[in-house]
């Protein structure tokens, strides 16, 4: 799910707030260290929220469900690669 959505800069960048759903067979992120994610070009992890914890991106750490993604996009044309990117797959229903 992507939950939020906001412009920055009149638009020079997008921040996003999408949650990771599903698994590790079911979902391109869940259960993956972040820097085994394929993020579109232009696209930075900043933040995790778990629960009521936040994480500053590391390369290191996984993606759990029901996490809180926070990243930032240069190219707002790229937000529907983000949102298909947390998509889960047929095995997740």
């Amino acid at each position: 799910d992507v939950v939020n959505v906001h412009s920055l800069r009149r638009g020079a960048a997008e921040a996003i707030e999408a949650i990771a759903h599903g698994d590790h067979r079911s979902s391109k992120v869940v259960g993956k260290r972040l820097d085994e994610i394929n993020l579109p070009p232009g696209t930075t992890i900043g933040a995790i929220v778990r629960k009521k914890e936040v994480l500053i991106a590391h390369d290191h750490i996984r993606i759990e469900p029901d996490d809180h993604v926070i990243l930032f996009l240069i190219d707002k044309g790229r937000i529907r690669e983000v949102e298909k990117l947390f998509q889960v797959g047929l095995t997740f229903f």
